[in-house]
């Protein structure tokens, strides 16, 4: 069911006093309201209050120009005056300097705020983008402002075990399991999840994408802005899909870039069966790359003899693990990170070719786990997993899972096990689930969006950017042909970037669908 709104003038009214009165204030203890007023309430006190930026944490590392601020917003809505939680939040204000003219001063047009996706992903370090050449001009005329979701970071982080037990390496990837390892996989599932229920508690239920959404729009409020410009990646499309439904008439501008399928069908267990199909597409199209540049790599010059090659190194890691820490798994690890971003595609046909001549250094640099890393690399799966198990119903059955992904493995078996190992807690989740919202608006109801989408990404499979195009009225859908980058806004490619800095700074788009050649192909790295 869809928020009420606040339009009229008597709203603007109730919002006033809302915000004159402190958390707490009301009478009974954390009364129970609907959610809906309670993110009226959390939004009038957060425009009351604002956001008070000053120096980052550990800021002797960035720019003196990134502010950091806290958002305060309820843990449980419907309970507004219960539990707080502070978000983190990082901005850049407006440079108002033009690139290409140092005489015009660009008049500000607010704040963007950007979410990365994950679910799980910090956008505390997105205003820094607004260094690179291809943001300038949008840095000139918005205050770049990212932020740590709930859970996420510095935003009460969650957790769901020890971070140094996450990493663990060498560990095997089998594409078709044993029975014996489905069992062991499992009993690990139900151990993550009832680990989650441990350290979080209560609080458990609470971290979904309806709530994060809500923050959004409590965020909205504290940074002054009566109506929202917002860019969301992957995961970040799904819940700035749902803010779009619940609060159209707060919706400025909105960039949905690599958009997942919103249906609720989809939420979450079918969207990643698409996934490890699409993957299997991509890591198609990475085979086919080094098969090119055989000259260089030496890999084979057909996508099958590459595969043949890889099949090779993964069978020699699972006898001897390279540098002690690098098996079957992490090198799986480090190859489905090429299937989200071919910028990586030179590097890691380099360190495989290197270690199949016998120099693991490469490889080892990058698949091996990296302990520092652990802490965050945690928190971001802990966020990951709660915030998909509890935002729609999953299969608690383990057939239902053995039986789909037995059968998809057959034809796409680079991602599918994996797939399964990292959702497997939510068949186990001992939390209540949310039903998903019917992301839709009629015409009228919501200002033009712009939609992103690259034609072969594997980790938003383009039938998503279709059904959130035909899902949210008035929508433009720019698709890149023939190219698999997951997020495209602010890339190589200049027919994309010239939508985005159309729609951004004029609010000018392009037709109802539109396209763009794919940006070139990443170049070879000699093999020593």
């Amino acid at each position: 069911m869809r928020a009420a709104a606040l339009h009229s003038a008597a709203g603007a009214l109730l919002l006033t006093a809302l915000a004159a009165v402190p958390a707490g204030g009301v009478p009974g203890p954390a009364a129970q309201r609907s959610p809906a007023s309670g993110v009226a309430l959390a939004a009038a006190r957060a425009a009351a209050k604002g956001v008070v930026f000053g120096a980052c944490a550990e800021a002797e590392e960035l720019p003196a120009a990134m502010q950091c601020g806290t958002v305060a917003v309820p843990l449980d809505y419907a309970r507004p005056d219960g539990k707080q939680i502070k978000l983190t939040v990082s901005r850049v204000q407006a440079t108002h300097r033009d690139p290409h003219n140092s005489k015009h001063r660009v008049p500000r047009q607010g704040a963007l705020v950007f979410n990365p996706g994950g679910p799980g992903g910090s956008g505390l370090y997105f205003p820094l983008i607004g260094l690179l050449p291809e943001w300038k001009r949008i840095g000139a005329a918005y205050d770049l402002v990212g932020y740590d979701p709930r859970g996420v970071g510095r935003s009460a982080p969650l957790s769901c075990q020890d971070p140094k037990r996450f990493f663990k390496g060498p560990s095997p990837a089998p594409t078709h399991p044993s029975q014996s390892y489905k069992r062991e996989r499992i009993a690990q599932a139900k151990a993550y999840a009832q680990g989650c229920a441990k350290r979080a508690g209560g609080a458990l239920r609470h971290y979904n994408s309806l709530n994060n959404a809500r923050d959004l729009d409590v965020l909205r409020a504290a940074l002054g802005e009566e109506r929202l410009t917002f860019m969301g990646a992957s995961y970040g499309t799904y819940f700035g899909a749902l803010y779009a439904t619940l609060f159209p008439s707060h919706v400025r501008r909105m960039v949905f870039d690599a958009a997942v399928n919103p249906d609720p069908a989809q939420i979450w267990y079918r969207n990643n069966l698409d996934q490890s199909m699409a993957f299997e597409s991509r890591w198609t199209d990475f085979r086919e790359w080094i098969a090119a540049h055989d000259d260089v790599y030496g890999l084979g010059d057909t996508a099958e003899e590459v595969l043949f090659s890889y099949e090779r190194a993964r069978a020699r890691l699972a006898a001897e693990p390279a540098g002690g820490k690098v098996g079957p798994g992490q090198l799986q690890g480090a190859f489905l990170q090429a299937g989200y971003y071919d910028d990586y595609w030179p590097a890691r046909a380099q360190a495989l070719s290197e270690y199949l001549k016998g120099d693991p250094k490469q490889l080892i640099a990058q698949a091996g786990p990296v302990q520092g890393a652990a802490a965050e690399a945690e928190n971001a799966n802990a966020v990951y997993t709660a915030v998909e198990c509890n935002d729609a119903s999953w299969p608690t059955d383990w057939k239902v899972w053995d039986r789909d992904n037995t059968r998809l493995a057959r034809v796409a078996p680079f991602e599918t096990w994996d797939n399964v190992w990292a959702n497997l807690p939510c068949a186990y989740w001992p939390a209540p689930r949310q039903r998903p919202l019917d992301v839709r608006t009629g015409p009228g109801e919501l200002p033009p969006t712009l939609i992103l989408a690259a034609e072969r990404d594997a980790a938003a499979p383009y039938d998503g950017a279709l059904e959130m195009h035909r899902r949210l009225s008035g929508s433009v859908l720019v698709t890149e042909r023939d190219a698999g980058t997951h997020g495209i806004a602010g890339g190589p490619n200049r027919c994309v970037n010239g939508h985005l800095e159309a729609y951004l700074l004029e609010g000018r788009l392009p037709a109802r669908r539109s396209a763009c050649a794919a940006h070139p192909e990443p170049k070879p790295l000699a093999s020593r």
